[in-house]
Protein backbone atom coordinates (compact mmCIF):
# COMPACT_ATOMS: atom_id res chain seq x y z
CA UNK A 1 0.00 0.00 0.00
CA UNK A 2 1.01 3.63 -0.38
CA UNK A 3 1.67 5.21 3.00
CA UNK A 4 2.60 8.67 4.21
CA UNK A 5 6.36 9.05 3.75
CA UNK A 6 7.40 9.19 7.41
CA UNK A 7 6.22 8.21 10.88
CA UNK A 8 5.88 11.90 11.70
CA UNK A 9 3.49 12.55 8.81
CA UNK A 10 1.60 9.37 9.61
CA UNK A 11 0.61 10.98 12.91
CA UNK A 12 -1.37 13.47 10.83
CA UNK A 13 -2.43 11.43 7.80
CA UNK A 14 -2.28 7.81 8.94
CA UNK A 15 -4.60 5.53 10.88
CA UNK A 16 -3.18 2.42 12.57
CA UNK A 17 -6.54 0.65 12.84
CA UNK A 18 -7.38 0.80 9.15
CA UNK A 19 -3.76 0.39 8.09
CA UNK A 20 -3.80 -2.98 9.87
CA UNK A 21 -6.39 -4.27 7.40
CA UNK A 22 -3.92 -3.64 4.58
CA UNK A 23 -0.93 -5.16 6.32
CA UNK A 24 0.89 -8.27 5.12
CA UNK A 25 -0.33 -10.10 8.22
CA UNK A 26 -3.97 -9.39 7.41
CA UNK A 27 -3.48 -10.29 3.75
CA UNK A 28 -1.81 -13.59 4.55
CA UNK A 29 -4.49 -14.52 7.08
CA UNK A 30 -7.23 -13.80 4.55
CA UNK A 31 -5.47 -15.75 1.79
CA UNK A 32 -5.05 -18.74 4.09
CA UNK A 33 -8.74 -18.55 4.97
CA UNK A 34 -9.57 -18.53 1.26
CA UNK A 35 -7.52 -21.64 0.50
CA UNK A 36 -8.86 -23.61 3.46
CA UNK A 37 -12.46 -22.67 2.70
CA UNK A 38 -12.05 -23.29 -1.03
CA UNK A 39 -10.96 -26.85 -0.35
CA UNK A 40 -13.91 -27.35 2.02
CA UNK A 41 -16.38 -25.96 -0.53
CA UNK A 42 -14.93 -28.20 -3.24
CA UNK A 43 -15.14 -31.21 -0.94
CA UNK A 44 -18.80 -30.38 -0.31
CA UNK A 45 -19.33 -30.23 -4.08
CA UNK A 46 -17.76 -33.66 -4.51
CA UNK A 47 -14.64 -32.41 -6.29
CA UNK A 48 -11.93 -32.62 -3.63
CA UNK A 49 -11.56 -35.67 -1.36
CA UNK A 50 -12.61 -34.79 2.21
CA UNK A 51 -9.29 -36.00 3.60
CA UNK A 52 -7.48 -33.63 1.22
CA UNK A 53 -9.64 -30.72 2.39
CA UNK A 54 -8.74 -31.60 5.99
CA UNK A 55 -5.03 -31.74 5.15
CA UNK A 56 -5.22 -28.36 3.39
CA UNK A 57 -7.05 -26.81 6.36
CA UNK A 58 -4.38 -28.12 8.73
CA UNK A 59 -1.61 -26.78 6.50
CA UNK A 60 -3.26 -23.36 6.36
CA UNK A 61 -3.62 -23.33 10.12
CA UNK A 62 0.07 -24.00 10.66
CA UNK A 63 1.59 -22.10 7.75
CA UNK A 64 4.41 -19.65 8.49
CA UNK A 65 5.29 -17.51 5.51
CA UNK A 66 8.79 -16.69 4.36
CA UNK A 67 8.16 -12.99 3.74
CA UNK A 68 11.42 -12.53 1.86
CA UNK A 69 10.57 -15.31 -0.56
CA UNK A 70 7.05 -13.98 -1.06
CA UNK A 71 8.44 -10.51 -1.80
CA UNK A 72 10.82 -11.99 -4.37
CA UNK A 73 7.90 -13.85 -5.92
CA UNK A 74 5.85 -10.67 -6.02
CA UNK A 75 8.65 -8.87 -7.84
CA UNK A 76 8.99 -11.73 -10.32
CA UNK A 77 5.31 -12.56 -10.96
CA UNK A 78 3.68 -9.19 -10.34
CA UNK A 79 1.30 -10.81 -7.84
CA UNK A 80 1.91 -12.76 -4.65
CA UNK A 81 -0.38 -15.65 -5.59
CA UNK A 82 2.05 -17.99 -7.37
CA UNK A 83 4.77 -17.88 -4.70
CA UNK A 84 2.22 -18.07 -1.88
CA UNK A 85 0.45 -21.11 -3.35
CA UNK A 86 3.77 -22.84 -4.10
CA UNK A 87 5.03 -22.29 -0.56
CA UNK A 88 1.79 -23.50 0.99
CA UNK A 89 1.63 -26.53 -1.32
CA UNK A 90 5.12 -27.58 -0.22
CA UNK A 91 3.81 -28.02 3.35
CA UNK A 92 1.05 -30.45 2.30
CA UNK A 93 1.79 -34.16 2.00
CA UNK A 94 1.02 -36.23 -1.07
CA UNK A 95 -1.46 -37.14 -2.38
CA UNK A 96 -3.35 -34.14 -1.02
CA UNK A 97 -1.22 -31.23 -2.20
CA UNK A 98 -2.52 -31.40 -5.77
CA UNK A 99 -5.95 -30.28 -4.55
CA UNK A 100 -4.75 -26.99 -3.09
CA UNK A 101 -6.03 -23.97 -5.08
CA UNK A 102 -7.93 -26.33 -7.35
CA UNK A 103 -9.82 -24.50 -10.09
CA UNK A 104 -8.74 -21.11 -8.75
CA UNK A 105 -6.32 -18.47 -9.94
CA UNK A 106 -4.27 -15.80 -8.20
CA UNK A 107 -6.94 -13.21 -8.82
CA UNK A 108 -9.53 -15.25 -6.92
CA UNK A 109 -7.11 -15.51 -4.02
CA UNK A 110 -6.00 -11.87 -3.97
CA UNK A 111 -9.38 -10.26 -4.66
CA UNK A 112 -11.24 -12.35 -2.09
CA UNK A 113 -8.54 -11.52 0.45
CA UNK A 114 -9.08 -7.85 -0.31
CA UNK A 115 -12.84 -8.10 0.11
CA UNK A 116 -12.52 -9.93 3.42
CA UNK A 117 -10.31 -7.13 4.70
CA UNK A 118 -12.53 -4.42 3.25
CA UNK A 119 -15.39 -5.83 5.29
CA UNK A 120 -13.49 -4.86 8.43
CA UNK A 121 -12.72 -1.43 6.97
CA UNK A 122 -16.38 -0.85 6.06
CA UNK A 123 -17.48 -1.70 9.61
CA UNK A 124 -14.85 0.60 11.11
CA UNK A 125 -15.62 3.57 8.88
CA UNK A 126 -19.37 3.20 9.33
CA UNK A 127 -18.91 3.12 13.09
CA UNK A 128 -16.85 6.30 12.99
CA UNK A 129 -19.39 8.00 10.74
CA UNK A 130 -22.18 7.05 13.14
CA UNK A 131 -20.15 8.47 16.01
CA UNK A 132 -19.52 11.72 14.17
CA UNK A 133 -23.21 12.10 13.32
CA UNK A 134 -24.03 11.64 17.02
CA UNK A 135 -21.33 14.17 17.96
CA UNK A 136 -22.82 16.78 15.65
CA UNK A 137 -26.33 16.11 16.91
CA UNK A 138 -25.13 16.66 20.48
CA UNK A 139 -23.39 19.86 19.43
CA UNK A 140 -26.64 21.08 17.88
CA UNK A 141 -28.54 20.36 21.07
CA UNK A 142 -25.96 22.13 23.23
CA UNK A 143 -25.09 25.13 21.09
CA UNK A 144 -27.49 25.22 18.14
CA UNK A 145 -29.24 28.38 19.32
CA UNK A 146 -26.12 30.57 19.10
CA UNK A 147 -26.61 33.37 16.57
CA UNK A 148 -24.20 33.49 13.63
CA UNK A 149 -23.83 35.45 10.42
CA UNK A 150 -24.08 33.36 7.27
CA UNK A 151 -21.40 33.99 4.67
CA UNK A 152 -21.97 33.75 0.92
CA UNK A 153 -19.05 34.23 -1.44
CA UNK A 154 -16.92 35.07 1.60
CA UNK A 155 -19.09 38.05 2.50
CA UNK A 156 -21.57 38.60 5.33
CA UNK A 157 -25.05 37.57 4.13
CA UNK A 158 -27.92 37.09 6.62
CA UNK A 159 -28.21 36.01 10.25
CA UNK A 160 -28.76 32.35 11.04
CA UNK A 161 -27.82 29.98 13.86
CA UNK A 162 -25.15 27.47 14.76
CA UNK A 163 -27.77 24.77 14.20
CA UNK A 164 -28.14 25.92 10.59
CA UNK A 165 -24.37 25.73 10.08
CA UNK A 166 -24.04 22.32 11.74
CA UNK A 167 -26.89 20.99 9.63
CA UNK A 168 -24.90 21.66 6.46
CA UNK A 169 -22.19 19.37 7.83
CA UNK A 170 -24.54 16.75 9.22
CA UNK A 171 -26.91 16.01 6.34
CA UNK A 172 -24.26 14.75 3.86
CA UNK A 173 -22.80 12.45 6.49
CA UNK A 174 -26.18 10.79 7.05
CA UNK A 175 -26.47 10.30 3.29
CA UNK A 176 -22.99 8.75 3.19
CA UNK A 177 -24.10 6.13 5.71
CA UNK A 178 -27.08 5.34 3.49
CA UNK A 179 -24.79 5.10 0.46
CA UNK A 180 -22.48 2.73 2.27
CA UNK A 181 -25.37 0.47 3.24
CA UNK A 182 -26.42 0.41 -0.42
CA UNK A 183 -23.00 -0.27 -1.92
CA UNK A 184 -21.67 -2.75 0.65
CA UNK A 185 -23.66 -5.69 -0.79
CA UNK A 186 -22.09 -4.97 -4.19
CA UNK A 187 -18.60 -4.67 -2.72
CA UNK A 188 -18.45 -7.49 -0.19
CA UNK A 189 -18.79 -10.36 -2.65
CA UNK A 190 -16.68 -13.42 -3.28
CA UNK A 191 -14.33 -13.55 -6.24
CA UNK A 192 -14.15 -16.96 -7.87
CA UNK A 193 -13.74 -17.20 -11.61
CA UNK A 194 -10.80 -19.49 -12.28
CA UNK A 195 -8.12 -18.80 -14.87
CA UNK A 196 -10.25 -16.73 -17.28
CA UNK A 197 -13.37 -15.96 -15.26
CA UNK A 198 -15.55 -18.82 -16.50
CA UNK A 199 -15.31 -21.15 -13.46
CA UNK A 200 -14.12 -23.81 -15.87
CA UNK A 201 -12.41 -27.09 -15.05
CA UNK A 202 -14.79 -28.01 -12.25
CA UNK A 203 -17.14 -30.34 -14.12
CA UNK A 204 -19.90 -27.76 -14.20
CA UNK A 205 -19.84 -27.33 -10.44
CA UNK A 206 -18.11 -23.95 -10.36
CA UNK A 207 -21.22 -22.06 -9.29
CA UNK A 208 -21.79 -24.50 -6.42
CA UNK A 209 -18.19 -24.03 -5.30
CA UNK A 210 -18.54 -20.25 -5.46
CA UNK A 211 -21.71 -20.41 -3.37
CA UNK A 212 -20.08 -22.64 -0.78
CA UNK A 213 -17.01 -20.43 -0.68
CA UNK A 214 -19.10 -17.30 -0.18
CA UNK A 215 -21.24 -18.90 2.52
CA UNK A 216 -18.26 -20.05 4.53
CA UNK A 217 -16.51 -16.69 4.27
CA UNK A 218 -19.62 -14.67 5.10
CA UNK A 219 -19.61 -12.91 1.73
CA UNK A 220 -22.31 -12.52 -0.89
CA UNK A 221 -22.31 -14.65 -4.03
CA UNK A 222 -21.50 -12.87 -7.28
CA UNK A 223 -20.57 -13.63 -10.85
CA UNK A 224 -16.82 -13.40 -11.51
CA UNK A 225 -15.79 -9.73 -11.46
CA UNK A 226 -12.11 -10.09 -12.28
CA UNK A 227 -12.25 -7.34 -14.93
CA UNK A 228 -15.40 -5.54 -13.73
CA UNK A 229 -13.96 -3.25 -11.08
CA UNK A 230 -16.96 -0.99 -10.62
CA UNK A 231 -17.50 -2.19 -7.04
CA UNK A 232 -13.96 -1.24 -6.04
CA UNK A 233 -14.10 2.12 -7.82
CA UNK A 234 -17.55 2.85 -6.36
CA UNK A 235 -16.16 2.29 -2.87
CA UNK A 236 -13.23 4.57 -3.67
CA UNK A 237 -15.66 7.25 -4.82
CA UNK A 238 -17.53 6.85 -1.55
CA UNK A 239 -14.29 7.33 0.38
CA UNK A 240 -13.65 10.53 -1.57
CA UNK A 241 -17.19 11.75 -0.85
CA UNK A 242 -16.78 11.23 2.88
CA UNK A 243 -13.39 12.91 2.94
CA UNK A 244 -14.78 15.77 0.82
CA UNK A 245 -17.68 16.39 3.20
CA UNK A 246 -15.26 16.43 6.11
CA UNK A 247 -13.06 18.83 4.16
CA UNK A 248 -16.05 21.17 3.88
CA UNK A 249 -16.49 21.00 7.66
CA UNK A 250 -12.79 21.71 8.15
CA UNK A 251 -12.78 24.62 5.72
CA UNK A 252 -15.76 26.24 7.42
CA UNK A 253 -14.21 25.91 10.85
CA UNK A 254 -10.85 27.29 9.70
CA UNK A 255 -12.57 30.36 8.24
CA UNK A 256 -14.90 30.87 11.22
CA UNK A 257 -12.03 30.55 13.69
CA UNK A 258 -10.00 33.36 12.11
CA UNK A 259 -9.10 35.99 14.69
CA UNK A 260 -10.97 38.75 12.88
CA UNK A 261 -14.09 36.57 12.41
CA UNK A 262 -14.17 34.68 15.74
CA UNK A 263 -17.47 32.94 14.97
CA UNK A 264 -16.26 29.80 16.72
CA UNK A 265 -13.52 28.90 19.15
CA UNK A 266 -11.43 25.72 18.72
CA UNK A 267 -10.01 24.49 22.01
CA UNK A 268 -6.50 23.04 22.03
CA UNK A 269 -5.26 24.47 18.75
CA UNK A 270 -1.77 23.98 17.40
CA UNK A 271 1.10 26.23 18.40
CA UNK A 272 3.66 28.26 16.50
CA UNK A 273 7.45 28.18 16.96
CA UNK A 274 7.66 31.96 16.47
CA UNK A 275 4.30 33.29 17.71
CA UNK A 276 3.30 31.69 21.01
CA UNK A 277 0.01 33.59 21.13
CA UNK A 278 -1.38 31.64 18.17
CA UNK A 279 -3.80 28.69 18.30
CA UNK A 280 -3.89 27.17 14.84
CA UNK A 281 -6.90 25.06 13.74
CA UNK A 282 -4.71 22.08 12.81
CA UNK A 283 -7.46 19.45 12.69
CA UNK A 284 -9.56 21.67 10.41
CA UNK A 285 -6.60 22.24 8.09
CA UNK A 286 -5.86 18.52 8.02
CA UNK A 287 -9.43 17.80 6.92
CA UNK A 288 -9.05 20.17 3.97
CA UNK A 289 -5.71 18.66 2.92
CA UNK A 290 -6.93 15.07 3.23
CA UNK A 291 -10.11 15.85 1.26
CA UNK A 292 -8.10 17.26 -1.60
CA UNK A 293 -5.66 14.34 -1.48
CA UNK A 294 -8.46 11.77 -1.65
CA UNK A 295 -10.16 13.64 -4.49
CA UNK A 296 -7.02 13.25 -6.55
CA UNK A 297 -6.63 9.58 -5.64
CA UNK A 298 -10.26 8.94 -6.62
CA UNK A 299 -9.50 10.04 -10.17
CA UNK A 300 -6.48 7.75 -10.25
CA UNK A 301 -8.47 4.79 -8.93
CA UNK A 302 -11.10 5.29 -11.62
CA UNK A 303 -8.42 4.50 -14.19
CA UNK A 304 -8.25 0.97 -12.75
CA UNK A 305 -11.58 0.32 -14.48
CA UNK A 306 -9.69 -0.12 -17.74
CA UNK A 307 -8.60 -3.78 -17.94
CA UNK A 308 -7.16 -5.37 -21.05
CA UNK A 309 -9.29 -8.36 -22.01
CA UNK A 310 -9.54 -10.97 -19.22
CA UNK A 311 -6.95 -9.60 -16.78
CA UNK A 312 -4.75 -6.55 -16.43
CA UNK A 313 -1.63 -6.56 -14.32
CA UNK A 314 -1.32 -2.80 -14.67
CA UNK A 315 -4.85 -1.84 -13.61
CA UNK A 316 -4.77 -4.37 -10.80
CA UNK A 317 -1.48 -3.01 -9.44
CA UNK A 318 -2.89 0.50 -9.58
CA UNK A 319 -5.68 -0.56 -7.22
CA UNK A 320 -3.18 -1.95 -4.73
CA UNK A 321 -1.36 1.37 -4.67
CA UNK A 322 -4.37 3.65 -4.40
CA UNK A 323 -7.31 2.03 -2.61
CA UNK A 324 -5.57 1.32 0.72
CA UNK A 325 -4.32 4.90 0.91
CA UNK A 326 -7.82 6.25 0.24
CA UNK A 327 -9.24 4.12 3.04
CA UNK A 328 -6.51 5.21 5.46
CA UNK A 329 -6.96 8.85 4.48
CA UNK A 330 -10.71 8.68 5.08
CA UNK A 331 -10.18 7.01 8.44
CA UNK A 332 -7.74 9.74 9.42
CA UNK A 333 -10.26 12.37 8.32
CA UNK A 334 -12.98 10.85 10.49
CA UNK A 335 -10.61 10.73 13.45
CA UNK A 336 -9.68 14.40 13.02
CA UNK A 337 -13.31 15.41 12.49
CA UNK A 338 -14.49 13.84 15.72
CA UNK A 339 -11.69 15.54 17.65
CA UNK A 340 -12.47 18.86 15.97
CA UNK A 341 -16.19 18.73 16.69
CA UNK A 342 -15.44 17.94 20.35
CA UNK A 343 -13.28 21.08 20.49
CA UNK A 344 -15.80 23.49 18.93
CA UNK A 345 -17.35 26.23 21.06
CA UNK A 346 -19.83 28.60 19.44
CA UNK A 347 -21.21 29.83 22.76
CA UNK A 348 -17.85 30.91 24.15
CA UNK A 349 -16.61 32.64 21.04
Amino acid sequence: MTTPPSPLLRALAGDPIVEASFSDDADLAAMLAFEAVLAAAEAEAGIVPPEAADAIAAACDGFVADRTALAAGMAKDGVVGPSFVAALRATIDEPHRRWLHHGATSQDLVDTSLVLRLRTVVEELDGRLAGLVADLERLTTAQGGVALMAQTRMQAALPFTAADKIDTWLRPLARHRDRLAELAPRLLVVQFGGPVGTRGGLDGRGDAVAAGLARRLGLAVAAPWHTARDGIVEFGAWLALVAGSLGKLGQDVALMAQTEVAAVRVAGGGGSSAMPHKSNPVAAEALVALARFNAGLSGTLAQAMVHENERSGAAWTLEWLVLPQMAVTTAASLRHARALVAALDFAGR
